[in-house]
């Protein structure tokens, strides 16, 4: 925001920030922007945080045979730690001089003025409130008029992430810890990744799998649900002995369910002065590998769409950003839907000694990497401006889906 000449204030609901999660993937499309709004020194701080390896291999889940081989740009980018790019974004914030202000609870928001409300009775009034308050979204509901349940995906994750340099000891998956690797092991209704950072000192592990039990669909959303690594190990009992042999030296893990969320009819709040961004309107499963990607990217055309449009007309920057955004997102997460089924059908009904053709398990996400979020704002604009300008004007916004 700051970039295009935006006065930025950030509320922060945590008191400090801690090193906390595990892999998250940045493509090309989102570390163009980041490079463009920091320099060249963030683009190099958050190109060393990710994996260093070429390629990745996607593998047969009972005994590790390479299926497949790509580059690994072609799967998120740079993958490494949550918690080491969230420090490197912290520190270009404070670089640019943007104000984090920490311990500050959003409890509600009043719309016509717009503001924000703490939980300690302030208020902060704003042209524009941005709510990136993710995939539990307290701005969402506001925004949508109803409470947005979320609705299981019939999926979960057991995800796990610690140091591993024990794993050396063990030849059996010694070979995933000496350097840095990723590797993809896909079943029948599972799947499981595999990621080595630091030259093995770091290892993460995420396995991927459809729920067979109603009960556990009706698990709460949560990051913070400890897994129960006997069921990890029954999941596992069939998996490559090689990377099975580190499943079973894992200290603790999360289970995760993955929950759904129908794509949203507007991102935009009725006065168009708080706008959605981020998970909270378009969060994307594991396997897009571009959830943090395409927020990047909502970024940088919610700020070109304020930019474009004047102090004096946020509605129509926010009803264009909606707009511009949403049939991308959606193709995003559309095929990070389509990769897991395709990982979950490919052996279905396949004989050890029968070919699968290589192409039918790969990634799919370099066409996201040519984009340009903010060139493309700028070429469409125009168009866009007339549209949104003309529903505002009759009082009918067309609603996103």
């Amino acid at each position: 925001m700051k970039h295009h000449g935006h006065s930025v204030v950030i509320y922060e609901r945590l008191k400090s920030f801690r090193r906390l999660g595990d892999s998250l993937g940045l493509g090309e499309n989102a570390l163009k922007l980041l490079e463009r709004w920091g320099g060249s020194g963030l683009y190099h701080r958050l190109t060393s945080i990710g994996n260093q390896a070429p390629d990745m291999q996607i593998r047969r889940w009972h005994d590790g045979k390479i299926l497949a081989q790509q580059p690994l740009m072609d799967m998120a980018g740079y993958i490494g730690h949550r918690g080491d790019y969230h420090e490197a974004f912290l520190q270009a914030v404070r670089d640019a001089e943007i104000e984090i202000c920490m311990g500050r609870e959003i409890v509600g928001y009043d719309e016509s003025k717009p503001s924000v409300i703490f939980a300690d009775g302030t208020e902060v009034t704003a042209d524009v409130v941005v709510g990136a308050d993710g995939i539990k979204s307290r701005a969402r509901e506001l925004v949508l008029g109803f409470e947005d349940a979320p609705k299981s995906s019939g999926y979960s994750c057991f995800r796990a992430y610690f140091p591993g340099a024990h794993l050396r000891e063990d030849p059996l998956c010694r070979e995933f810890v000496d350097h840095d690797c990723v590797n993809i092991w896909i079943g029948e209704d599972t799947h499981l990744v595999q990621n080595t950072l630091r030259d093995g000192n770091e290892f993460n592990w995420i396995v991927t799998r459809k729920l067979s039990h109603e009960a556990d669909m009706e698990i709460k959303e949560s990051w913070f649900q400890e897994g129960d690594l006997g069921e990890v190990r029954a999941v596992t009992r069939t998996l490559d002995p090689r990377i099975r042999a580190a499943v079973e030296k894992t200290p603790s893990c999360l289970d995760w369910k993955i929950c759904y969320r129908d794509p949203l009819p507007t991102w935009v709040s009725k006065s168009h002065k708080i706008a959605l961004l981020g998970d909270s309107c378009h969060p994307h499963l594991p396997t897009s590998a571009q959830g943090a990607s395409q927020a990047t990217e909502s970024a940088a055309v919610l700020a070109v769409c304020l930019k474009l449009a004047g102090k004096e007309n946020v509605p129509l920057a926010t009803r264009c950003y909606e707009k511009l955004r949403f049939k991308r997102t959606r193709a995003s997460q559309t095929n990070g839907e389509d990769l897991r089924d395709r990982w979950h059908n490919a052996l279905k009904n396949v004989d050890d000694g029968v070919e699968i053709d290589p192409e039918s398990v790969k990634m799919r996400n370099r066409w996201l990497y040519a984009f340009d979020a903010e060139a493309d704002t700028l070429e469409r604009w125009g168009e866009m401006s007339l549209l949104v300008a003309g529903e505002l004007k009759s009082g009918v916004v067309t609603p996103l889906c």
